[in-house]
Parts: structure tokens; C-alpha cells; sequence
């Protein structure tokens, strides 16, 4: 479930712009990064919750948002939330929908996810075909979020974003 937040409805369109410089094809709106984007006087002010929080992409993710704004001739404050952490279920169906078609299975719940990582059970579908006889190769994939799975329908290899709450 997402949670609450507060954004100036005018700020909207240009956090949307802004990628995951992990995967470029979801935005950090759509990963649900964004707690609150408000004006204050002639300035917004940013608040982000990093995926995780030893998460090498944040200070990226900064400085993107705020050149961002830059470019729009708006001046931007960026603060990091760490609380309440960032969870998976704060990912937007527009996010989970792009993710699966880049190639990286979206996250299961919780109970479903630990069943997939810990128990070797075959309901990770593949991206690319749907299946769900899948193989987990690495609880630790391109990054600590993500595992790697191999299909066993297509042999295709691909990341499993693992469910965080």
C-alpha cells in the first residue's frame, strides 16, 4: 500500500521525468521515492526515501532531482526520510508494469517472496515469458535488492526485485 504523501499537484509531471539511475525505465515517483514536494516561498522542497538505506544511488538521486529543477529555472531543496523505510509497496502499478517489461520480475508479497528465496518454490514469473518454473541462481542479484532467477521454460536469466516492508 502507498504511502501518504504530500506533492504539490504542478510538481508532479517534473518528479516523473526524474529516473531510478539503477533502472533508468521507472521514474522515482513510480518507485515511490517521493515523500513530499511542496513551495516554499520561491523554493521546492524535496523529501525522498531511498530504497534502501545504504542505497549507493541516493546521492545521484539528489543531485538529478535538483539539476532537474535547475533546468525548469527552480530552486530545490532535497532532505532524505529514512523514517518509516522505504518498502516495496510503495512501487506505483505503473512501476511494477515497467519493471516486468524491462525485464526485472516485480516483487511478491512478503510471505510469497520469503517462499521464492528461502524454499526454492516456482512462483517468480519470468518477465520475458510468464512462466513461473524459475530457479533462484543468487539471493543477491546486479544489486542487494534484487536476486537473480533462471527460467527454465526460455533459459532466460533475470533479477527479481525482492519485496521489502
Amino acid at each position: 500500500m502507498q504511502q501518504s504523501v504530500s506533492i504539490a499537484p504542478q510538481l508532479i509531471s517534473i518528479l516523473e521525468t526524474i529516473p531510478d539511475p539503477e533502472i533508468p525505465v521507472v521514474s522515482i515517483m513510480d518507485m515511490g521515492m517521493v515523500r513530499s514536494a511542496q513551495w516554499v516561498a520561491d523554493e521546492v522542497h524535496i523529501a525522498i526515501t531511498p530504497t534502501y538505506s545504504g542505497c549507493p544511488a541516493t546521492d545521484m538521486i539528489q543531485a538529478t532531482v535538483i539539476e532537474t529543477f535547475e533546468t525548469k529555472q527552480i530552486q530545490a531543496k532535497v532532505t532524505l526520510v529514512l523514517a518509516p523505510p522505504w518498502t516495496t509497496d510503495w512501487i506505483t502499478p505503473r512501476g511494477r508494469k515497467a519493471l516486468a517489461e524491462y525485464g526485472i520480475a516485480p516483487p511478491l508479497s512478503p510471505m510469497a517472496d520469503k517462499q521464492a528465496l528461502w524454499e526454492d518454490k516456482k512462483i517468480v514469473p519470468c518477465p520475458q515469458c510468464g512462466a513461473t518454473d524459475t530457479q533462484l541462481i543468487s539471493a543477491f542479484g546486479a544489486t542487494a535488492c534484487k536476486a537473480l532467477f533462471q527460467c527454465q521454460s526460455c533459459k532466460e536469466p533475470f533479477d527479481y526485485f525482492k519485496c521489502l516492508t
